[in-house]
């Protein structure tokens, strides 16, 4: 699955998907996809992250009360 970086707006490659997923997870493990070469793997922040239409990540998967009534 391909993100896209806010603060760039290159493409980074997820690699660790539990991890994208997991609210309790403030990071993953990704690599850009820029270049002819594959690019080393590196950490990332997944609210500078949102999908490549510029859409926003689930609150499910950034916000661990994301069940949480507010007011």
């Amino acid at each position: 699955m391909f993100l896209k970086d806010k603060s760039t707006g290159d493409l980074v490659e997820v690699l660790d998907m539990a991890a994208m997923i997991d609210p309790c997870s403030v990071e993953l493990e990704g690599r850009y996809h820029a270049g002819e070469e594959l690019q080393d793997p590196a950490r990332f922040v997944k609210k500078q992250l949102a999908f490549p239409s510029g859409e926003e990540l689930p609150r499910c998967w950034i916000d661990v009360g994301y069940r949480s009534v507010r007011h």
